[in-house]
Formats: structure tokens, C-alpha cells, sequence
């Protein structure tokens, strides 16, 4: 169980001065937690708190009772945290194989490895031993990036607007991947999303606007009030509005 208790992340330097998150506080337990709100509300903040990239200026963070509030994001991964960026990462002079290889913490056989990349729609003989460099597109770095977190097998993952880039494989498949993830790890997946294909798989909807959280609960309690609405803000509530528009 993931639980935040008062977090707040607040930007401060001689050209910014600005509070991202004031005063969050949930708990996850469920599979599917889906994470939404205007562009600009939070989300991708809460994401890296979660994940050890930056540290709250203020409350603490509980994995399974443990307080890893100011844990490292390697000490986090070591936990049972795995992160996928909204961009994932380049490496140059690693492949594929490798990436995965580093996922599942063990030498493993090609066709092991393979078989992730065959879960994400990709032809694994054309990608495992590719370098994972500027010569893949967005939307296979993405799903190289996914089949690495499934390899991870974490009680923990959280994805950054997985969506993005996917425009060849459809959500259906997306979803799949994300119960099959859950089916062998257990645990949560906590996705980023304003898809209301995604928004509808989720346990629990959680709604972030100017920083604060303005709903959560069940899905079939908050998503009946989400709105598409403005450019730029996706998904809004009435109240979101004033957030996204001012």
C-alpha cells in the first residue's frame, strides 16, 4: 500500500518561487489507480515524488508501512518502484536485450527476453539488439520502456501518460498489457492519463487541479463529473475550470 500523509513540493530559487503541490494526503491499494486533472495541475510532479525523483518540501511517503520519504529513487527501485517516463531515456550502447536483461535483475535467455517485447506489440527479432538510441521513434521507445517495467515486475509502477506515442497499437492492447502486468505482480499500477479509455479501467480516479487534489474515489463515483472541455485541459470538473483557464 502506497500512502501520501500531508505532501507538498514547492519550487524555490531567484527565478521561481511557486508551490506544485500543497498539501496532498491518500492512500493506494487498489490495481489500477489512474492519476488526471489539466495540464499543469501536478501530476507529473506527484509521479516523481512517488518515485524518488525529487523529495516533498514537506510530508512523508509510506510503501507497505515503510516511510521511504527520503529514500533515493535507486533505494525506491530496490523497494519494489518502477517509474515509465512521459519520454523515456536513451541509452547509447545498450540494447534492448540488455535494458530487459537489467529489468529482471538475472541473465536471461533471448527468447525470455523476447517474449516481453512480443507482449507490447513489437517484432522482437527486428528490436533485441537494437541500441536504444535516436533511431527509434517515440512510440517504440515507449513500448520498449514498458516491456522493461513489466519485466521489473514491481508492487509498484507507475506510468507518465503511457498513451503517448502509441498511435500504431491500439489502447486495447495497451490495457491488456496493464492487467497482465497486475495478474503476475500483484500490486498497483499508477497510471497518468487524460484517455477515457484508461480513465475507465481504473479502481480508483484520483483528480489533481493548481496542485491540490479536488477529487478521488471510485471510478464510477468521479468520473461521471469529468467534463472534455478547454484546449490544454483535457479533462475538468467545474471546479477544475477556474484552475485551468486563470
Amino acid at each position: 500500500m502506497l500512502e501520501l500523509k500531508n505532501v507538498s513540493y514547492e519550487v524555490n530559487d531567484e527565478a521561481v518561487n511557486k508551490e506544485i503541490l500543497k498539501n496532498i494526503s491518500f492512500t493506494i491499494d487498489e490495481r489500477f489507480v489512474a492519476i488526471t486533472g489539466p495540464n499543469g495541475g501536478g501530476k507529473s510532479t506527484l509521479a516523481k515524488l512517488i518515485a524518488g525523483i525529487i523529495t516533498p518540501t514537506e510530508g512523508r511517503i509510506f510503501l507497505d508501512g515503510k516511510d521511504i520519504t527520503d529514500m533515493s529513487i535507486t533505494e525506491r527501485a530496490k523497494n519494489g518502484i518502477s517509474f515509465a517516463f512521459q519520454q523515456p531515456v536513451r541509452f547509447k550502447g545498450i540494447t534492448v536485450k540488455d535494458l530487459i536483461t537489467f529489468a529482471v535483475g538475472h541473465q536471461i535467455s533471448t527468447q525470455e527476453a523476447c517474449s516481453y517485447l512480443s507482449e507490447v506489440g513489437l517484432c522482437a527479432k527486428d528490436y533485441i539488439n537494437r541500441e536504444l538510441n535516436a533511431s527509434l521513434s517515440g512510440g517504440e521507445a515507449k513500448r520498449i520502456e514498458i516491456a522493461m517495467t513489466m519485466a521489473r515486475g514491481t508492487a509498484l509502477s507507475i506510468f507518465d501518460e503511457p498513451e503517448a506515442g502509441i498511435d500504431l497499437w491500439s489502447f486495447q492492447s495497451l490495457i491488456k498489457v496493464f492487467e497482465m502486468m497486475h495478474k503476475k505482480a500483484g500490486g498497483s499500477i499508477i497510471i497518468i492519463s487524460h484517455q477515457e479509455r484508461i480513465l475507465n479501467i481504473a479502481d480508483k480516479v484520483i483528480v489533481l487541479a493548481n496542485g491540490e487534489l479536488v477529487n478521488i474515489g471510485k471510478k464510477e463515483d468521479v468520473l461521471p463529473g469529468l467534463l472534455v472541455d478547454a484546449p490544454g485541459c483535457s479533462v475538468l470538473t467545474e471546479k477544475m475550470k477556474e484552475a485551468c483557464n486563470g
